[in-house]
């Protein structure tokens, strides 16, 4: 018996197509530091001038079950703003220039015009994030997806010199976090939301939802806001002393991962601008305060702390972010107090 390839399920010539497709929105974010194009073995890029211990950082990361809202939406031009967001607002949070970023798109059966539309975004997000996309890889896997069903997930790499690193060891009490608006639910929590919306209340992605003046699956798909811009633009006038992605853990996880032993993030939750979507979900699926505080960004998507003399300029500075002083450092051992 004769088998071919394309009998058990891969279509190599989709994949081909494939890339053609992507190839125009690829080419948009590569810099001059990118030495070779799409389709060579590896990417190569060239570590730019000026950094006298140049430090490395990478991080990895998807987009969890936020995927599942787009499948059923059958829209993918906004998932990879995600994926991208994910890995570079984490790398930033260490005083991170984004260099290039890698994608991998595991999928049931390719088809080329939906990848070409996820790896659009992706190439969004690395405009936004600055980063060259210098390659990926789409596996097309029949026998582990199905055939509408896909993954993503992506490898962010930045650049810093080593006495610009930035760990939070320099924090100490008395500084004040600033606390810059996010764009919705960004990325994390999204078993909880699936499993109260589609499951308990029995909503579909396209119920219309008067708070948000939208269907229920467009405020869902909400793309992750990106910082790149505006926090490199920070670094270049004020001393930031530790910075803070809050995604999976809400504050209670992540705000701790910047405050040195001894010290304490105290929040105040009060000058927190709720976005509508929070307050669905805590009001629907009766969920505690605390609870939603330890899942969800709840309209703060990355904390920033810096010298109380240097409030002022930041807040000005980073004015497109509506940011909000959330809170200061005092002495303690919980290293995050949420004051409700």
């Amino acid at each position: 018996m004769k088998l071919t390839y394309e009998e058990s399920g891969v279509d190599k010539s989709a994949g081909y197509e494939s890339v053609n497709l992507i190839k125009k929105h690829v080419k948009k974010t590569l810099s001059d530091l990118v030495l070779n194009n799409l389709g060579s073995f590896a990417g190569a890029i060239e570590l730019p001038s000026g950094y006298k211990k140049p430090v490395l950082l990478s991080g990895t990361d998807g987009v969890g079950t936020k995927l599942a809202i787009a499948i059923e939406m059958d829209k993918h031009d906004t998932i990879g703003i995600d994926a991208v967001a994910m890995c570079v607002n984490d790398i930033l949070c260490h005083g991170a220039m984004p260099l290039f970023f890698l994608d991998y798109i595991a999928c049931g059966k390719n088809y080329p015009k939906k990848i070409e539309q996820i790896v659009k975004g992706i190439s969004k997000g690395c405009i936004d994030g600055r980063l060259s996309l210098i390659g990926g890889e789409t596996a097309e896997m029949p026998g582990m997806y199905d055939k509408n069903e896909y993954d993503l997930a992506g490898f962010a790499v930045g650049i810093v010199d080593k006495d610009k690193f930035i760990d939070g060891g320099r924090i100490k009490e008395g500084d004040v976090l600033i606390g810059l608006s996010s764009s919705g639910v960004h990325s994390n929590g999204y078993s909880l939301i699936r499993k109260l919306f589609f499951e308990v209340e029995k909503l579909s992605v396209d119920t219309y939802i008067e708070d948000f003046s939208k269907t229920l699956g467009e405020e869902l798909l909400t793309p992750t806001k990106i910082y790149v811009g505006s926090v490199l633009n920070l670094l270049e006038k004020v001393d930031i002393k530790g910075m803070s992605h809050i995604t999976g853990g809400g504050f209670i996880e992540n705000v701790p991962r910047m405050i040195p032993d001894g010290l304490c993030a105290r929040l105040d939750t009060k000058a927190i601008d709720k976005k509508a979507i929070f307050e669905y979900i805590s009001h629907i699926g009766k969920i505690d305060k605390k609870e939603m505080y330890s899942t969800f960004n709840m309209g703060i998507g990355y904390v920033i702390a810096v010298d109380k003399a240097d409030v002022d300029k930041s807040l000005e500075i980073l004015s497109d972010e509506n940011p909000v002083i959330l809170g200061d450092i005092v002495k303690g051992e919980e290293k995050v107090e949420l004051c409700l």
